[in-house]
């Protein structure tokens, strides 16, 4: 394979991370963009598969599955390194500005701003969540209340706060 086939690869994984999310839309480009040019489709579907199966990101692997069977591992890295340069040079670039405006006042006015918001949203999703309950189970809607006022009013480590929230959740909704 020529230095032109991996610069194809790369552009491809870059292009496919640009325009899409990745999940299903990430998929379905994908599709488009190698079958029949870089691989066959049942090559594809197999790669899907393995994707879907195997624990990880799937986008990653898809695009190492496509990238290695058109060139072993060479064409792997070079989809691998197309998959992962846009979402690392974005988040490089908003550290870089977050970096450049931590001293600033008006962002920490705006961290502190958003932790009313991000309550009253978590609010929200309870309030979704135990409306939908079928029971009415209300007993137990105030008793995660008053264990989670009683956490803040102990400033419970959030980790301890969410370990027992699942383990509680685990043993009464079954």
């Amino acid at each position: 394979m020529t230095l032109t086939s991996w610069v194809q690869l790369f552009w491809l994984f870059i292009k496919v991370n640009l325009l899409t999310t990745s999940g299903p839309a990430s998929v379905g480009l994908l599709y488009k963009e190698t079958v029949g040019k870089f691989i066959s489709e049942s090559d594809f579907v197999e790669a899907v598969g393995f994707s879907s199966v195997l624990p990880g990101s799937d986008a990653l692997q898809l695009a190492m599955f496509v990238g290695y069977a058109v060139n072993g591992v060479p064409g792997a890295i070079a989809a691998l390194l197309g998959s992962i340069l846009p979402p690392t040079v974005l988040m490089l670039g908003v550290i870089s500005i977050l970096q450049v405006l931590r001293g600033e006042a008006w962002v920490a006015n705006f961290v502190h701003g958003l932790a009313p918001a991000v309550a009253v949203l978590m609010t929200l999703v309870a309030w979704k969540v135990f409306r939908g309950d079928s029971g009415g189970n209300w007993s137990l809607s105030l008793l995660i209340a008053g264990a989670s006022m009683m956490a803040l009013l102990l400033k419970a480590p959030p980790t301890l706060v969410l370990l027992g929230a699942g383990l509680l959740g685990i043993l009464f909704f079954r």
